[in-house]
């Protein structure tokens, strides 16, 4: 039986550096991969996967300006869709337009629901309610107008972030730079504790970044590294005393927060959307309402146990986990039509 998994296709998959929905449709992917599944991944040609690749753009829009995002995008969905007929199931990570082809098509369709850029998009998702199944990535956000098959939490590789025990003295901003993000406030905790602070992401906001974080780096206690992967994300994310993540939206996941626990690193993060869901308060970090609160709470962290944080990410957010949930989700979805390998 074939399953198919449709990546976006503004990053690669997995992606380098950015790209969250481009890493869960991997994770996804290749979780199944290991399980003995036959996966078809559908994604940038520069793509790297276990099972087999179809692409049809030659790399991320995103990472090439020259091309078209809509042309790439109205593209890399076709190629699934009219070759649909060859699969089982197909794994839709790419947002709400491939579900214009749920009705043309008999092969099921799981969307799982990575945010809602605006609510303007709900309708789309609201008209296919009766033949689509939707996945959540937490319970924080879901719509009211739509029919849920499942959440699944997101799922990262836990050999890819060791737990550390023995921090350094610094804290950790790690995201994209934006407003949404609240890097500023990042660095206004750590002025107000003294503490030396490390910003890693991608500038996604330049005239944020110009204005509110850039004047206050003196690579001395505010240090910009810009963004951050492999090997050096484990170590910075390990190393830190906390992760600091002050977002002003209802994030739907926070992957960055599931990474710095599992490395035993306890998290100080603002009490909005899912972030009540990811982090135990007291226990794997601090939820607080504003920024005077979250700084106060740096000098709690010495109270916080490593080893549960780290325990806690494993048993909710490791990728075996999410690979065993959304196989129960394909199980409800073609118990009916077909047997499982």
């Amino acid at each position: 039986m074939k399953i198919a998994i449709l990546s976006p296709v503004a990053w690669r998959t997995p992606p380098v550096h950015y790209g969250p929905w481009e890493q869960m449709a991997s994770n996804v992917a290749e979780g199944l991969v290991k399980r003995g599944w036959n996966v078809t991944l559908f994604a940038t040609a520069n793509s790297l996967t276990a099972g087999t690749l179809q692409a049809i753009c030659p790399e991320g829009y995103e990472e090439n300006r020259e091309l078209d995002a809509k042309v790439m995008e109205c593209m890399h969905i076709s190629l699934l869709m009219e070759q649909a007929q060859e699969y089982a199931l197909i794994h839709n990570h790419f947002d709400f337009l491939p579900l214009t082809y749920s009705r043309l098509i008999s092969t099921p369709i799981v969307t799982t629901i990575h945010g809602f850029s605006s609510p303007k998009i709900i309708p789309v998702y609201e008209r296919y309610n009766d033949v689509g199944h939707y996945v959540s990535i937490s319970n924080s956000d879901r719509s009211s107008r739509l029919r849920y098959a499942a959440t699944v939490y997101n799922g990262i590789h836990s050999a890819d972030f060791s737990f550390n025990d023995q921090p350094e003295d610094y804290l950790l901003f790690f995201g994209r730079i934006h407003p949404h993000k609240g890097a500023a406030d990042a660095i206004a905790i750590a002025r107000k504790t003294g503490h030396r602070l490390i910003i890693a992401g991608i500038v996604q906001d330049e005239a944020y970044f110009n204005e509110q974080v850039k004047p206050h780096i003196d690579g001395e206690q505010i240090s910009y590294i810009g963004p951050v992967g492999g090997d050096a994300r484990n170590k910075l994310l390990g190393r830190a005393k906390a992760l600091l993540h002050p977002i002003y939206f209802e994030e739907p996941f926070g992957l960055s927060v599931a990474e710095a626990m599992m490395c035993g690193t306890p998290v100080i993060a603002y009490k909005r959307g899912s972030m009540p869901e990811l982090i135990r308060h007291g226990e794997t970090g601090f939820l607080s309402g504003a920024l005077d609160e979250a700084a106060t709470f740096v000098s709690a962290l010495p109270q916080i146990s490593r080893k549960a944080c780290h325990d806690w990410s494993m048993a909710q957010f490791s990728v075996q986990k999410m690979v065993d949930d959304y196989i129960k989700v394909y199980e409800q979805v073609l118990m009916k039509t077909v047997s499982l390998p």
